[in-house]
């Protein structure tokens, strides 16, 4: 053995400017029980300060002679594997975040050290019992103490009928005390046993049902997938199928096979709101083969589905975005439904993509990356127009039924009628023709509470935020001005503060809409989806549950209700505000306005009734709008591409945009002005580079910090990545910016 062993770790409280692997010496008592993806406790910069570290590798040799010395481990096995780390330093290079920040994504909550040293999570055990003897003779004795201990002789007639049960069960059932019981293990009656149980958030207790059976379309497009799957090489395909055109089904057949390949298998959805509807469907087929990871499970539930899906025992992962970080062995296929969506994006560090993340993994485990949707994000739509993805397409839907018919209502003309509500004549009398055939109708407003601002209109005062440059919103059930970037809050005021005019309250969300159905059909119960009544039931199943088995005749949501839904007895949608995010300028809002549009319209019509959608617009002339109305994703994206290619965005050009944010609005432009510069000289021989701003966010102040970006339009390679790291660490290391946050993001959101 050699005098000295050497562990490379990344420590976690290592900055970004400062992070890379840190040597440090294993102590002689701990070789061979420390190995890389195992945590240590290490002591970290000049005052010692101890904290946690990962270790990635280890040597027996370091360019430093004096080292200091790992504390204790942390784990007693690895809780990272090789490939898993090989991520973290991947992650490290293309999303400019620490070592550890990637390792605290792929991690969940319940491996993490509070405070006081304990783990947020313990195993949770079980007390199993069992009989030491022949079940004649414990029936023998149980026989001869009815009289004198009639509690010890009930617990060993239970025991005599089940042969293994808990002690938990077994005192509940007879009411004996733990005393009787700990009398008979003494004796060497019963015999006991700890085994680890684990907190399931959806045990499947039904039978398994047969693969459901494909029309020819589907068949086709699972054949194609299928041969990628069984050739067991890195591939990605792009389902796009019209909304009910049955890519579910098909998803289940992919499953079953690589199930059958001996892989594992990770289903991604966008929104929490569909995963119990995907795990009961899933789980209809794999039974407790399947996992979920989502961020409303409990600390404990999240922790051993980990642990189940680590050892082996689930097979197939189903779960939101962080779900495609789940530690399969073996992986063979990642599924990444509705793949348009933005919850795919992570906006806090690592600023991942869980698109790129499953790419990474499906090429290092030759595994197929499948992206289902009815309206593809452009990027990939490029990609597989330029054979990149292999595509596959669904024309018709599963039950044969026509798309919905849909009509697109101008909301001027309704004005310039005197009818200044929410809801046209149309959607009124759709909404009337609904209710009285029993059937269901679903209204979509993309923005929660009652108004969007309070003003007077004589002198022009508006609430806003003390905080955040934003106006409040008024929220009537509480009867509450919030801010929904802070969470500051305060009562109205009965008049204008400024002059005591009249108050006008300015715009509509779903509080406002479910108050205006409330007055028109007063004997109709209304159901409300956004992020308030979901925080108030506890759950988006429990609301989607309620609609459902109640049939409900009108819910309206926010974007919960858009995608993933199925109810057959839906056979209205009304999209109210449509051009509402066609003018935030941000690139990417026509293709977000036409997805929502179109998925939204695609809840109706799904069973054996026609579906018809009213879409409500200020603007109805717009070619969004015409395009979402008509279902027409091949012209858009048509007309899209055209668009990118003249603003020199993604697909044709990455977007690298450098934030800074800091509570003084001038130091954080001149620290933005002297990135510009570092750019600026860095960036000569790049002529592909364009840099912009900089320029405010579209939100320029949140919670009492201005933020201020500079965009880098550019082909985002590995030398431009090397660049930007470089000035982001030369920016947050300088003491000029003190109180300046500095870090760059890939093609962000806003």
């Amino acid at each position: 053995m050699s005098e000295k062993q050497i562990a490379k770790l990344a420590v976690s409280a290592a900055a970004y400017w400062i992070d890379k692997p840190y040597d440090y010496l294993v102590p002689e008592k701990y070789r061979g029980a420390i190995c890389p993806g195992m945590r240590v406790l290490v002591p970290f910069s000049r005052g010692n300060r101890r904290c946690e570290a990962i270790v990635l590798s280890l040597s027996d040799k370091s360019e430093y002679s004096e080292l200091k010395a790992i504390d204790r481990p942390l784990d007693e096995k690895p809780v990272l594997t090789s490939e898993q780390i090989k991520l973290a330093l991947w992650m490290h290079d293309r999303y400019f975040c620490t070592v550890y920040d990637a390792v605290k994504a792929m991690l969940p909550a319940g491996l993490w050290f509070s405070a006081d040293g304990k783990r947020k999570a313990s195993d949770k055990t079980c007390e199993m019992l069992t009989l030491t003897a022949p079940t004649e003779d414990i029936l023998a004795i149980a026989q001869g103490r009815k009289r004198k201990a009639p509690m010890q002789s009930a617990l060993l007639e239970l025991l005599c009928q089940t042969g293994r049960v808990s002690s938990k069960e077994l005192l509940s059932f007879t009411g004996a005390s733990r005393q009787s019981l700990k009398a008979l293990i003494n004796e060497g009656l019963v015999a006991t046993q700890t085994v680890e149980v684990f907190r399931r958030p959806g045990e499947w207790v039904g039978e398994t049902l047969p693969m459901p059976v494909l029309n020819s379309e589907q068949e086709a497009a699972y054949k194609g997938m299928n041969e990628l799957l069984c050739s067991q090489k890195a591939a990605a395909a792009l389902l796009f199928g019209v909304t009910g055109s049955g890519k579910t089904s098909v998803y289940i057949h992919l499953i079953s096979s690589a199930l059958g390949l001996s892989k594992t298998a990770i289903l991604l959805v966008p929104e929490i709101a569909l995963t119990p509807q995907m795990l009961s469907t899933f789980s209809s087929h794999f039974g407790n083969e399947v996992a979920v990871l989502h961020s409303s499970l409990s600390v404990g539930e999240r922790y051993d589905e980990w642990k189940r899906i680590k050892n082996g025992t689930a097979k197939l992962v189903i779960g939101t975005r962080s779900a495609v970080f789940a530690p399969c062995e073996n992986l063979g296929l990642v599924i990444i439904d509705e793949e348009q969506v933005d919850s795919y994006k992570s906006e806090n560090s690592p600023r991942y993509h869980a698109r790129e993340i499953a790419k990474y993994r499906c090429a290092r485990s030759d595994a197929l990356l499948v992206l289902g949707s009815a309206t593809p994000d452009v990027e990939s739509m490029y990609a597989a127009r330029k054979g990149r993805y292999s595509l596959f397409e669904l024309h018709e839907r599963y039950n044969e039924m026509q798309l919905p018919d849909v009509r697109i209502v101008d909301m001027r003309r309704e004005l310039r009628r005197g009818r200044g509500g929410n809801l046209s004549l149309e959607l009124q009398n759709e909404l009337s023709a609904n209710l009285s055939r029993k059937e269901q109708s679903i209204l979509f407003i993309n923005r929660r509470g009652a108004n969007k601002l309070i003003s007077c209109p004589d002198c022009g005062f508006v609430y806003k935020c003390p905080n955040c440059s934003v106006a409040l919103t008024y929220h009537s059930s509480k009867r509450r001005l919030i801010c929904h970037y802070c969470g500051y809050t305060r009562p109205p005021d009965s008049g204008c503060p400024d002059c005591g005019g009249l108050l006008s309250f300015i715009g509509a969300g779903t509080q406002l809409i479910e108050d205006e159905l409330k007055a028109l059909y007063p004997d109709t119960e209304i159901l409300r989806m956004d992020t308030d009544t979901v925080r108030e039931s506890g759950s988006h199943d429990v609301l989607l549950k309620r609609f459902e088995k109640k049939k409900i005749p009108i819910m309206v949501g926010t974007q919960m209700v858009t995608k993933g839904l199925n109810f057959e007895n839906v056979t209205l949608i009304g999209v109210l505000s449509a051009d509402q995010s066609l003018y935030c300028g941000d690139y990417r809002s026509g293709e977000r306005t036409f997805s929502l549009i179109t998925q939204v319209i695609g809840r109706c019509g799904r069973g054996k009734k026609p579906g018809r959608a009213i879409i409500q617009s200020f603007t109805p002339e717009n070619e969004i709008i015409k395009l979402a109305a008509e279902q027409n994703y091949e012209k858009f994206f048509e007309t899209e591409l055209r668009l990118r290619s003249f603003q020199e965005t993604p697909p044709y050009s990455d977007i690298i945009a450098i934030t800074a944010s800091g509570v003084e609005e001038g130091t954080v432009l001149r620290c933005c002005g002297d990135i510009k510069k570092l750019l600026t000289a860095s960036l000569i021989s790049r002529a592909d580079a364009r840099i912009l701003g900089p320029a405010p966010l579209s939100v320029v102040k949140v919670n009492n910090r201005y933020r201020y970006r500079i965009n880098l339009n550019c082909r985002a390679d590995a030398e431009m990545r090397r660049i930007v790291s470089a000035v982001l660490i030369k920016c947050n290391s300088s003491g000029a910016y003190k109180g300046v946050s500095i870090y760059a993001d890939n093609n962000p959101l806003d």
